[in-house]
């Protein structure tokens, strides 16, 4: 069967190798005449599974031990609520806006009637850039900024420095390269983009951030809660942290996460070319100086929209999905995470180049 190349921003692709292990032990798994799906997540068998894939992460990721990984959900739209309901304890929380995400923590946080300050924005040109000159107070809670902006296309080179905890937002690039944990105070992320599907929100805080709660703070939304019990207070998402446990297995044989960052970054120069070298057919959203290697916003010149339409028209004959724009930017939008093959970049170049030869005169 030929897969279709899938460059969807999320729900996103997962690597035919996890899809294939979980389809041959979905009806029993490890000998247990069971689905992991239906075992008990107070037993043996999917607590393995479980410590496992934290054990890989850790492993993975190089994360320091005065931190605690946990599973939750709610994806991380939640975590813009339950981080200043954990965290915020002077009352001052300071933001970079640099896209939808950013103001959509934001906005979360007002409604707490927390004191919010937007330190650096880049809205005045449409996010087309992580801004400059980012500089904190040492008197806040926390700051907190996306690392990755699926729908412009920006990604930060470097994360901003921050004597209070820094709070990230890695939904879109977690896992495609390696962090600096010095400054790290919480990384959070849904996984359905570079960590398997749609279900589980992955937590990564550091320990001496999660004490001090308030009591109004409902247990379930409570760090604490979570961490003294190994993220199993409640049911978690089994079936989700079993994939995700798979896909930390891929990239591991892979070659760890600097293996996955360099192919993305090859990944990512094949297709930016093609946009530069187009003759101004192609016109990226994102300055070049903050490119994204996970999404790659671009329009047709002139923002085309009936040539945009032709040609996504054209890729999913050829059997790619997920090419559309964001509607609130249109054009057009390449996601190109982890589990996105180079062959499947190959191909979608070879039908850029072809378009942009065919109608560049018309």
């Amino acid at each position: 069967m030929k897969r279709t190349f899938n460059f969807g921003a999320g729900p996103a692709c997962i690597p035919t190798e996890v899809l294939i292990e979980a389809q041959k032990e979905l009806l029993d798994f490890r000998g247990s005449g069971l689905s992991i799906m239906e075992a008990s997540h107070r037993s043996s068998l999917y607590e393995d599974v479980h410590n496992e894939a934290i054990s890989l992460m850790r492993e993975l990721y190089e994360i320091p031990d005065n931190f605690e990984v946990l599973f939750l959900q709610g994806g991380a739209s939640t975590q813009f609520t339950m981080i200043p309901m954990n965290l915020v304890k002077k009352g001052k929380i300071q933001f970079v806006n640099s896209g939808a995400w950013s103001k959509k923590a934001i906005k979360e946080a007002n409604i707490l009637n927390i004191k919010t300050e937007i330190v650096a924005s880049s809205e005045d040109t449409n996010f087309d850039r992580i801004p400059e000159n980012i500089e904190f107070d040492d008197n806040i809670d926390y700051a907190h900024i996306t690392s990755n902006n699926t729908i412009y296309g920006t990604q930060y080179k470097k994360y901003p420095k921050s004597n209070a905890p820094l709070v990230v937002d890695a939904s879109s690039d977690i896992f495609s390269y390696k962090i600096d944990w010095s400054d790290i105070g919480v990384i959070y992320a849904g996984a359905q983009k570079n960590a398997g599907s749609s279900g589980v929100t992955i937590v990564i805080i550091r320990k001496d951030l999660i004490d001090g709660v308030k009591d109004s703070v409902p247990s379930m939304l409570r760090y604490k809660t979570h961490a003294e019990t190994n993220s199993l207070y409640n049911t978690p998402p089994t079936f989700g942290i079993y994939i995700l446990g798979l896909t930390l297995k891929w990239i591991k044989g892979k070659g760890g996460i600097e293996a996955i960052d360099k192919l993305n970054q090859e990944k990512a120069n094949l297709l930016y070319s093609a946009i530069d070298n187009s003759d101004g057919f192609y016109v990226g959203h994102a300055q070049k100086d903050s490119r994204s290697p996970m999404n790659v916003s671009f329009n047709i010149k002139d923002k085309n929209s009936e040539l945009e339409a032709k040609l996504i028209k054209i890729t999913e004959d050829a059997q790619m999905v997920g090419l559309k724009g964001h509607r609130s930017t249109g054009g057009l939008r390449a996601s190109i995470y982890n589990a996105v093959s180079i062959d499947a970049v190959k191909a979608l170049v070879t039908i850029m180049n072809k378009f942009k030869d065919e109608y560049n005169e018309k």
